[in-house]
């Protein structure tokens, strides 16, 4: 989907913590239109940042043309931010969501919303769950089911690399490392240091726990091909949240997993389908 109007860049700064800077994005609505409210985005894990960041942009921009402000913000250890990603931890992480929050609750005035992709999506969740601020819309890009698989499939990433061997009487793959993270010890995987406490943090996630009511929640899910339903997994938590009381829009999206090819993709369906409920009024969204 391309922007009717002509974007200006986005506004680079580093945003002062008491843990050192976080590096943000401000895309701010454009001049030519009302400002009709502003997203937090909430990036995904690891390297799968660095593979979503061109669709994020993109959508930011979406986001600016139809008159909302996007604040994008590398997370500590993350990015371009203070920190290394050993030392980051879950509850630093809903603090930089915190400040993010604070930031643009006294440079905009407007209603603020979350938007998530992947574990980035949880995290989103978890911080609106204990947040007393006001949060308009909760937009969530595929976002993880379980920590425990998301975890299991991150370190296999070590096993993938050749990288982690150990005797044949001795646990192996995943069951080792996780021993060891079990034990206090650091595991370097694809090139990120992952502690055991992040991991723990990880690993104790549910997305069929995290539930929100009261607020609008677009959950965006890839599918192979149009006409594709939710896996049975997706689905059982969409029930769940239904069953009690989530306002809870799923839309079915023909998409590629870009935030895990091997090149950096694009998928304009899901832009489109992103900003669609977004152009319709505050009062229609809720």
């Amino acid at each position: 989907m391309k922007s009717p109007f002509k974007n200006p860049p986005a506004e680079p700064f580093f945003l002062k913590t008491d843990s050192g800077e976080r590096f943000c994005l401000y895309h701010a609505p454009h001049s030519g239109t009302h400002c009709r409210g502003a997203f937090i985005y909430v990036h995904p894990f690891a390297d799968e940042m660095n593979k979503s960041r061109r669709m994020a942009a993109m959508q930011a921009r979406i986001f600016a043309a139809l008159g909302f402000g996007v604040l994008q913000i590398d997370l500590f250890g993350c990015g371009d931010s203070s920190g290394e990603f050993k030392e980051a931890r879950w509850d630093i992480w809903k603090d930089d969501l915190a400040i993010a929050m604070k930031w643009l609750a006294c440079n905009v005035s407007t209603s603020i919303s979350l938007w998530g992709l992947r574990l980035g999506a949880l995290l989103a969740l978890d911080f609106a769950k204990q947040t007393e601020h006001p949060i308009e819309n909760i937009l969530l890009w595929q976002p993880v089911l379980t920590g425990e698989s998301f975890l299991t499939q991150f370190l296999r990433l070590k096993l993938a690399n050749g990288m982690f061997t150990s005797p044949p009487e001795k646990p192996s793959g995943t069951h080792l490392m996780r021993a060891s993270l079990c034990a206090g010890e650091t595991l370097e995987v694809a090139g990120y240091e992952l502690s055991p406490s992040l991991a723990a943090a990880i690993d104790k996630l549910k997305a069929n726990e995290l539930i929100v009511t009261k607020i609008p929640i677009h959950w965006f899910e890839a599918v192979s091909e149009s006409g594709r339903s939710m896996t049975p997994a997706g689905a059982r938590v969409a029930s769940i949240w239904e069953q009690a009381g989530a306002n809870l829009h799923v839309h079915l999206v023909p998409c590629s997993s870009f935030w895990m090819t091997q090149e950096i993709s694009e998928c304009p369906e899901l832009l489109s389908a992103t900003a669609k409920p977004f152009t319709e009024t505050r009062h229609e969204l809720q």
